[in-house]
């Protein structure tokens, strides 16, 4: 492959394959065509160098895309000396010179790395070679840039109306040190400048929080840590008006597999609710447990209302023991009306179970009629991930028909600490709770949640899910057509923003979700929407 480096997800390397080279004629069209009106149109939208046979080129890939190029050659004439006469003159006694051409970048990447990372792996080049010096005609849009590196213009401008070039020379030494100080500048900019964390999970977690992980650790058995424990337990059923919890080692998935465990010992007939990845999700955990079940499910980011679920179970004539859903399905942001669900419930006899991972703490949750329900430290809790939790209302006894390790009966018997438990989650998902206990913050969210939405509707970016029956921890949107939600995310976590992008279901459907489920600042998420529309303008070429 003759590559130079690899700089994250990218490669740097020689372009030496026939596919590569295709990929440079088009890039080089694009920029020096449709970009930069230097050439002429053509049908086959290639543009073919006319040193191409001479050229080195040195490019970086994004997996199979082609996102940026530099070549560079060290034959004379160079194409300078067709512009210029008496081109050595304006330059000392340098004995090796080369010429830098057709720097081109896909404009999606411009704002990233992808720049140093090609003038670094071209300053390496030219010092293997022994160059001593290095010539450029650089586009007048970029003269800021250049000059910063420490290129030194020569002659007057050369080019057309539209498509200006300043020529330029830089001793090889000049050009390294001068690419590694940029370099160097824009990493310690990155790292100096506020992230602000728009994911699902992990969250932004309090220094408190950070400071409870990081204690000593304890033994599961000792008297204090139980005690601890135990507190926990009942902040916890504070926090949601719940009777009972018992906490699991383990993720929100985790906690579902323990709900399912419970509703296999009924052994009576149910129902789940799906309109997302995670109802799906359940589905596919009621199926391995082989529950007795039918799914009622809807388009992704449509809602469930009591009337059409009464009518679904009335069509089927069955008699219903259970319904199961997800309260915040945060693939969507769509959040069920919880009061309707139970009062449905209550109605018609049937034990409610829900997955609450996503709207614990996200929203006021009330699970006081709840037969049971999944939870997780993560998410809007605030803690580190790590624990599972399941809430309960009703007396549970322990079970040998289930995996000893998910049977909620058990945990109770043993006083919710049947085994090892790390007592560095417990004590930071104790303080993150008691945090919460002294201050909701549901109101601040909903009114950043409403400035988002209004600010990206602006620009063309709007919401799948209507702020009616929405979380307003989750905003889920659907990039316009042409505009990768990869690209734009990445361009925004360049930006200092963590959007929730990479998930296999959000690329699949060209989402972004921006998530409060952290603290979140007003005048920052003034400042998100600002970057929002920058973002998109720049990638729609306009």
């Amino acid at each position: 492959m003759n590559n130079l480096t690899e700089q994250n997800r990218f490669i740097i390397k020689i372009a030496d394959q026939k596919t590569e080279f295709d990929l440079i004629h088009r890039l080089n069209y694009q920029t020096f065509v449709e970009e930069i009106p230097q050439h002429l149109p053509n049908e086959d939208r290639r543009l073919v160098d006319k040193f191409h046979n001479e050229n080195t080129y040195i490019i970086c890939l994004d997996g199979e895309k082609l996102v940026g190029s530099i070549a560079v050659r060290g034959n004379r004439p160079f194409s300078l000396d067709e512009k210029i006469d008496h081109l050595d003159s304006y330059f000392g006694d340098y004995e090796n010179l080369c010429e830098i051409r057709l720097l081109m970048m896909d404009r999606k990447y411009r704002r990233g790395y992808v720049f140093y990372y090609l003038a670094d792996a071209l300053a390496r080049y030219c010092l293997e070679k022994k160059y001593d010096c290095a010539l450029m005609s650089g586009t007048t849009r970029q003269l800021k840039l250049y000059q910063h590196i420490g290129f030194i213009p020569f002659h007057y401008l050369i080019g057309k109306e539209g498509a200006y070039f300043q020529p330029m020379y830089i001793s090889v030494e000049n050009f390294a040190q001068g690419i590694g100080r940029l370099f160097h500048k824009k990493q310690a900019r990155q790292d100096l400048a506020k992230r602000v964390n728009l994911l699902p999970g992990p969250v932004e977690i309090h220094p408190a929080v950070k400071a409870a992980y990081v204690s000593e650790s304890v033994s599961h058995r000792g008297e204090v840590f139980l005690k601890d424990f135990h507190d926990a337990q009942n902040m916890l059923c504070t926090l949601v008006k719940a009777r009972k919890v018992e906490l699991f080692t383990g993720s929100g998935t985790l906690a579902n597999e323990v709900v399912a465990a419970q509703l296999s010992l009924i052994g009576k007939k149910g129902l789940i609710l799906a309109a997302g990845e995670f109802g799906e999700r359940l589905i596919q955990i009621a199926e391995r447990w082989g529950l007795d079940f039918q799914a009622f499910q809807k388009t992704w980011g449509e809602t469930f209302i009591p009337e059409e679920i009464i009518e679904f179970m009335d069509q089927k004539g069955e008699a219903w023991d259970w319904l199961w859903t997800v309260h915040c399905e945060s693939s969507t942001g769509v959040l069920l009306d919880l009061h309707g669900l139970s009062s449905l419930c209550q109605n018609r006899g049937m034990k409610l179970c829900l997955d609450a991972v996503s709207s614990i703490a996200a929203v006021p949750v009330d699970l006081s009629r709840v037969y049971l329900a999944s939870g997780a430290s993560g998410k809007a809790i605030g803690s580190l991930a790590g624990i599972a939790m399941v809430f309960y209302n009703h007396e549970i006894k322990p079970s040998h028909k289930i995996p000893i390790y998910l049977d909620l009966g058990y945990y109770h018997e043993k006083f919710g600490v049947p085994f090892t438990i790390s007592s560095n989650l417990v004590y930071a998902l104790k303080k993150a709770v008691q945090l919460l206990l002294g201050d909701h913050k549901f109101e601040k969210r909903k009114k950043i949640s409403l400035l988002i939405r209004k600010e990206l509707k602006t620009c063309g970016l709007e919401a799948i899910v209507p702020e009616s029956w929405s979380s307003p921890a989750i905003i889920t949107c659907a990039l316009p057509q042409g505009v990768s939600s990869q690209c734009f995310g990445d361009i925004m976590e360049q930006k200092g923003y963590h959007l929730s992008f990479r998930s296999s279901y959000l690329i699949e459907k060209n989402w972004i979700q921006i998530c409060l489920m952290g603290e979140v600042l007003l005048d920052e998420m003034k400042l998100f929407c600002t970057d929002v529309k920058a973002s998109l303008k720049e990638m729609r070429g306009n």
